[in-house]
């Protein structure tokens, strides 16, 4: 298990040798065709910061290579904002007092018939996390219900055991996503002080679950802004690098979400909540970049949790999928939108607006995901 793995380093010696790497690393690491897990520190690092255009130049080069001009679509469905677990960042928190909502099968399919009208063939169903009214029965039952009209059926929702990842990709799931938070466990604990969640362990090895059952596709990262993001960085990079090596089969991806301001209410207020971003838009352009230097195959996704102009320029530079139009509540396509959001979107623009601004970069977007649909 990733853990055993996980377990022979230390946070603050990773951390202390990021911030020591130099420049003379850094030029090592941009001559070498294939990048290892030191090089990554050091395009991570401070000292990489003054070479950000030629890390981007070789990212653009070999992004190009094994993807060509083309960006995959994909859109998240909120299936419900229930949830059992206390998280401090996250507007779904069992003790925010909200509206919780959870779509019935005609609410559903009202969704499904307004985001197929976007142009949409991939799509993310999100839950909060809570077994007893969003758990397996439910997952199963909504993927039975959306699986005539999409190609790719992706899910975000609580890690689960080993049998019942196994049961839903028996039903077409193809892609979870699974994101640590914080790889720091006593800071994962503070941000995660309540529910299932607060196992640290059993969350740091959902993908070897995920691996073992046997998932086409699984989605790795942290949250930014829980902790030092170079240090969590390394840490997803090393999981990464830990899965291809032990599940080879499975494809990978990363996402980067930074920390949104939510909207919360604990004592019958509401109020909107911010949180200090610990990454600048430079550090998130070194860090993808990174990422491609050293995984020329890791597909890389950026979210509308960015902003527009940090979202338009980005294309070009590595990612290999974006969301657009998103919704993060229950119900926010077609329904009547009875709950808040998740986070607060910060690129509202349609998903033909972001198509328009990919092909006039030259780029094509993609509906579909075609090896699944060759795959059978």
């Amino acid at each position: 298990m990733f853990t055993d793995y996980f377990n022979r380093f230390s946070w603050q010696d990773v951390q202390a040798d990021i911030l020591a790497k130099t420049d003379a690393d850094v030029r090592r690491a941009l001559q070498k065709d294939r990048c290892d897990l030191e090089d990554f520190k050091a395009l991570i690092s401070p000292a990489a910061a003054p070479h950000l255009e030629t890390m981007a130049r070789i990212s653009q080069a070999r992004t190009l290579k094994r993807f060509g001009r083309t960006i995959q679509m994909y859109v998240p469905l909120y299936l419900s904002n229930e949830c059992q677990n206390i998280c401090t960042y996250c507007a779904f928190s069992l003790d925010n007092q909200i509206k919780r909502k959870t779509l019935t099968d005609a609410e559903i399919l009202q969704e499904v018939q307004a985001i197929k009208a976007m142009g949409y063939d991939h799509i993310l169903l999100v839950t909060g996390e809570a077994n007893q009214t969003v758990g397996v029965p439910y997952l199963q039952h909504a993927i039975q219900l959306i699986k005539p009209h999409f190609a790719h059926i992706s899910l975000e929702v609580q890690p689960l055991d080993q049998t019942d990842y196994e049961t839903l990709i028996a039903e077409g799931l193809h892609t979870v996503l699974v994101y640590q938070e914080t790889y720091h466990a006593a800071q994962y604990k503070r941000h995660h002080p309540k529910g299932k969640k607060s196992n640290f362990q059993y969350r740091l090895e959902t993908p070897d679950r995920l691996g073992k059952a046997g998932i086409h596709k699984i989605g790795v990262g942290a949250l930014i802004g829980l902790e030092d993001w170079r240090t969590d960085s390394f840490f997803t990079a090393l999981h990464i690098h830990y899965l291809e090596k032990t599940y080879w089969q499975t494809k990978y991806s990363v996402s980067f979400p930074r920390l949104r301001p939510i909207e919360v209410d604990k004592a019958g207020q509401s109020q909107v909540q911010e949180f200090h971003s610990y990454m600048s838009d430079r550090e998130l352009v070194q860090l993808i970049c990174a990422y491609r230097l050293l995984n020329d195959t890791l597909e890389i996704s950026i979210s509308t949790r960015e902003q527009e102009s940090f979202r338009d320029n980005i294309i070009k530079l590595g990612i290999t999928s974006m969301s657009a139009g998103s919704k993060t509540n229950p119900g926010g396509y077609a329904v009547a939108p009875e709950s808040l959001e998740q986070f607060e979107v910060s690129d509202e623009r349609s998903a033909g607006e972001i198509a328009s601004v990919i092909r006039k970069q030259g780029y094509e977007p993609v509906w579909k995901d075609w090896d699944v649909v060759y795959g059978g």
